[in-house]
């Protein structure tokens, strides 16, 4: 009796994940898939359709149906935001989070576009403006060998950043310590921060702009920036390719 398409799909999933297909290989025709198992090709071609849904595979024009690569970049917790990496040296966020991934980085891996644009709800609430309030956006897209990771964009009172780095457009870092620094010598030190993330389906505008194969979740992150003293001077929204990030965290377990 041929089997369905949920067991041939776990049947390739296994073999994906022993290593018999490795990362960036081809999985054999769709034809000799279905001779191979005693199947039709409907079959194989849904079974291949499930492992495209889980991120395991992706169909590239030419190539046919391709294991995807996963080793995920680390993206750190607390510790990609040590002051000992932008306050007292030159490693912003993104950087640490390659370094800890031992992989290389150059500036013009970020670019960025800034805006002074009006504050919806979400940003109002986050920064204490009313809607409709001016606010600059300074919003980057990061990309690892060639391949966007993520974008995120943050918002600023105008009064906090106007004239500094943070509004300038020029790739990569905000200079030396980049924009946490820049908030430092505005007299605005970074001292808390608040992270929430969930996961979500992209939109179309997101499968584009990271290219996201077919059936990949991003993970969205919101970040609040604070003063010690409780002010808000920053406010982050980021959308990630799920499989593109392990998320690291290590913290003392508060009492």
């Amino acid at each position: 009796m041929s089997i369905g398409y949920r067991e041939l799909a776990s049947t390739l999933r296994d073999a994906i994940q022993k290593g018999d297909y490795g990362p960036d290989t081809t999985l054999p025709k769709q034809e000799e898939l279905a001779a191979e198992y005693g199947v039709n090709v409907n079959t194989v071609r849904k079974a291949i359709g499930v492992l495209e849904a889980e991120g395991l595979v992706t169909p590239i024009r030419r190539r046919g149906t391709v294991v995807r690569a996963r080793p995920p970049m680390k993206r750190l917790g607390a510790d990609r935001y040590a002051k000992s990496k932008w306050k007292y040296g030159d490693t912003v966020a993104f950087i640490a989070d390659r370094e800890a991934s031992g992989r290389e980085w150059k500036p013009t891996d970020q670019t960025q576009t800034v805006n002074k644009v009006v504050a919806d709800k979400e940003i109002a609430d986050a920064l204490g403006v009313m809607v409709g309030s001016p606010v600059y956006e300074r919003a980057r897209l990061v990309r690892d060998a060639g391949h966007p990771t993520h974008t995120l964009t943050s918002y600023y009172r105008p009064a906090d950043v106007e004239g500094t780095r943070l509004v300038d457009p020029t790739p990569g870092p905000a200079g030396r310590g980049g924009g946490f620094l820049v908030l430092t010598l505005q007299g605005l030190e970074p001292d808390t921060i608040t992270e929430t993330f969930y996961s979500r389906m992209p939109t179309p505008a997101e499968v584009e702009q990271l290219e996201l194969p077919a059936g990949e979740p991003v993970m969205i992150l919101q970040r609040r920036t604070f003063t010690e003293d409780g002010r808000v001077i920053e406010f982050a929204r980021g959308v990630h390719a799920a499989s593109r990030f392990s998320w690291s965290y290590t913290f003392k377990i508060p009492d």
